[in-house]
């Protein structure tokens, strides 16, 4: 099965349609498959939900496509650094589900596992368990939550072998585990690819069964808040 793909694009096509859903990786700016986003975006589709974290800034990572107004729906835990983000959803442009991180990390993560919901305590008690169903165990009450069952992941992996075993940088690795495992389809990009057997099996974070196809390329490597130390003066 053929998985190393060209471009973007190519790694994309006949996988994209309206009103999808997809699972995006990534936490801020950090392992954001940014060259799939840009695809997207080129393409044209819209009225599509995301699933992720949050959504990048106004002019990176999902943030492209809200300028575009290409995604009616975000299943997000963080809002709060995208201007155009906070602008259609109060305006009433975009829908906007909550979810407590460790929520939406699970909900996507279950679904890989092929488990359609699972109960927690987090959000009990709060406007996140209204509608939701309500169970006690050993005494405690817990709120069900379903897993998210993507048409499509995207995510961002440091290396990758050509049958796409991943391996993530550090705290690049975030969401992208999960959200690669509950999409039909995972399109994986990459920043370097080698060879079969190259990678230590005990190293592999993301087995290659979830990823369907992948792609190399070059990636910008920006600091979505830059802090410094006022100069001591001599």
């Amino acid at each position: 099965m053929k998985k190393v793909y060209g471009s973007a694009a190519e790694a994309l096509d006949g996988l994209l349609r309206d009103d999808m859903l997809i699972a995006a990786g990534g936490f801020g700016l950090c392992g954001i498959p940014e060259l799939l986003l840009q695809a997207i975006k080129e393409s044209g589709v819209k009225d599509l939900t995301f699933a992720s974290n949050n959504a990048g800034v106004d002019d990176f990572g999902i943030g492209i496509l809200l300028q575009t107004k290409q995604v009616r729906k975000m299943i997000s835990s963080y809002v709060g650094e995208n201007a155009e983000f906070m602008r259609q959803y109060l305006s009433g442009e975009l829908e906007l589900e909550f979810n407590p991180q460790g929520t939406l990390a699970e909900r996507m993560r279950s679904a890989g596992c092929g488990i359609p919901g699972f109960y927690t305590k987090t959000g009990v008690g709060t406007v996140i368990a209204e509608g939701k169903e309500h169970k006690e165990f050993n005494g405690e009450t817990y709120i069900l939550e379903h897993g998210i069952f993507a048409d499509l992941s995207i995510v961002k992996a440091w290396k990758a072998d050509e049958t796409g075993n991943l391996v993530f940088r550090k705290t690049a690795r975030n969401f992208n585990p999960p959200a690669a495992m509950c999409g039909k389809v995972c399109v994986a990009e990459v920043e370097e690819i080698v060879p079969v057997g190259s990678l230590d099996p005990d190293k592999i974070h993301l087995p290659g069964i979830y990823v369907h196809r992948l792609i190399q390329g070059d990636h910008e490597k920006r600091i979505e808040q830059r802090t410094v130390r006022k100069r001591e003066e001599a």
